[in-house]
């Protein structure tokens, strides 16, 4: 089953990155960029995700731009609402802000802060039903997929949050596949097993809800301008969540403007 005729979804994840200098000057020249030569929202969703302390600074600059760019929160707390939780991010406070956007469920929270199935699930629930729209990470280790559970872990990843997600809020979920071997590393999943594993989770997604034909589903680890045409051209492979190529102005408008161009 392809996803072909979706719109085409491009998120930059800065993670813990950059400084304030440097994201002032990194949002100037892409801004610069869309001016030059705009993306058409028709073609291309973009969004940017900063860390939480640049939120409404990236957002006030970002309402600045050519054309609507998301932006994105890395994440969201596990608790609704608000309340005495030092240091923590509800999803209600993020929509209160204007931020209608999150990750949740990507590898780094997964593996360096414990972030389990039952933890996600919370996360996941809570950013529904205050309205954002999800972008769920998952994505198998380098030793999974050698011992041939790749599926198997990615798909039991998308049925985790089945248990949580009501009918009508599938809508609301793009999902991010990003194998953990690829991220940062320079390595990437070859077009041919990242469509592959893709139409699987295009599958799976079917099975447990009909809008599964129509979600987004994206592509992360190490996507560069160098490899983004040749993602952008598989038929289930709708979009990137790209990395460290989004802390660069220049390479992060080529993804972009890859998937809005091959779609």
């Amino acid at each position: 089953m392809s996803g072909s005729t979706i719109t085409p979804w491009v998120v930059g994840n800065w993670k813990m990155n950059p400084l304030q200098a440097d994201a002032g000057a990194l949002l100037k020249n892409f801004k610069q960029l869309l001016n030059e030569q705009n993306i058409a929202e028709a073609a291309c969703h973009i969004g940017v995700a900063p860390t939480a302390i640049a939120l409404t600074t990236v957002q006030n600059e970002l309402a600045q731009a050519s054309r609507h760019i998301m932006t994105v929160a890395q994440d969201v707390s596990r608790v609704a609402g608000t309340g005495a939780y030092t240091g923590e991010l509800s999803a209600e406070l993020l929509k209160d802000y204007g931020v209608e956007f999150v990750l949740i469920g990507h590898s780094e929270r997964r593996e360096i802060f414990a972030d389990q199935p039952h933890i996600i699930n919370e996360k996941v629930k809570n950013a529904l039903n205050a309205g954002l729209t999800v972008i769920y990470c998952v994505g198998e280790s380098l030793e999974q997929r050698e011992s041939g559970q790749a599926e198997q872990v990615v798909l039991q990843q998308i049925c985790d949050i089945a248990a949580v997600v009501q009918a009508e809020q599938w809508k609301q979920i793009v999902v991010a596949y990003e194998p953990i071997w690829a991220i940062g590393t320079g390595k990437t999943a070859s077009p041919e097993d990242a469509q592959a594993m893709h139409a699987k989770i295009r599958e799976g997604l079917s099975q447990i809800t009909p809008m599964g034909l129509h979600t987004a589903i994206l592509y992360g680890g190490s996507v560069k301008p160098e490899n983004a045409v040749e993602l952008a051209a598989c038929p289930d492979i709708n979009g990137a969540l790209v990395g460290g190529a989004s802390l660069n102005a220049e390479s992060f408008y080529k993804i972009a403007q890859a998937f809005a161009n091959t779609k």
